[in-house]
C-alpha cells in the first residue's frame, strides 16, 4: 500500500510553522532555497530582495552608462544601459523576489517593458535637464544624476511589479 505524499510546507513558505520534516520515506528534506523565514512577512522579504537586486542593478547601469558615455551621447548611453539592466533586473526579481507568484516570464517582461519606458523617460529627462543646467558637467556628474533618478524609478517599479505584474492569486488589480 502506497503512503500518502508528504505535505510538509516548504521552509521558505512564510506560512510554515517550523522546520521541514523528513519525507514520508525517511529521506531528508530537500535543501531549501532562500526565502522569507516564518518570522518575517512576505512584504519584508520582497522589499529586501528588491532593494538588494536594485542596488546591484543601479550600480551596473551606472557603470555601463559611464562606459558607454565615452562613445555615445547621453540619451543613447542611457537607453542601452537601461535596456540591458532592465532585462537582467526583471529576471532576477522574477526568480528571487517574486518567485512565490506564478507570473510567467512573458508577463513579467511585458510588464517590465512598460516600466522600462517610464524609467527611460524619467532618467533621460533628469540627465538631459542636468546637462542643460550645467553644460560642462562631467560624465561622472551625469552618472550621479542618473543614479539618483533611478532610485525614484525603482520605488515606482517595485510598487507596480508587486501590485500588478507579480500579484498573488486573490490580490485585486490596481
Amino acid at each position: 500500500m502506497a503512503s500518502a505524499p508528504d505535505r510538509t510546507p516548504c521552509p521558505a513558505d512564510p506560512r510554515a510553522d517550523g522546520p521541514a520534516r523528513p519525507a514520508a520515506d525517511g529521506s531528508p528534506p530537500p535543501a531549501a532555497a532562500p526565502g522569507p523565514p516564518a518570522r518575517r512577512s512576505v512584504l519584508t522579504w520582497e522589499a529586501g530582495c528588491f532593494v538588494a537586486i536594485g542596488i546591484v542593478s543601479t550600480a551596473g547601469q551606472a557603470l555601463l552608462y559611464w562606459l558607454l558615455r565615452g562613445w555615445w551621447p547621453p540619451a543613447v548611453a542611457n537607453l542601452v544601459s537601461l535596456l540591458v539592466l532592465t532585462v537582467l533586473n526583471t529576471e532576477a526579481n522574477r526568480r528571487l523576489t517574486f518567485r512565490h507568484t506564478a507570473a510567467p516570464p512573458v508577463r513579467a517582461h511585458l510588464g517590465a517593458g512598460a516600466l522600462f519606458l517610464l524609467g527611460y523617460l524619467l532618467t533621460s529627462g533628469a540627465v538631459l535637464g542636468f546637462r542643460g543646467a550645467v553644460p560642462g558637467a562631467s560624465p561622472a556628474a551625469e552618472t550621479a544624476v542618473l543614479a539618483a533618478a533611478s532610485v525614484v524609478v525603482t520605488v515606482v517599479r517595485f510598487l507596480v511589479l508587486r501590485l500588478a505584474v507579480f500579484r498573488r492569486p486573490g490580490r485585486r488589480r490596481v
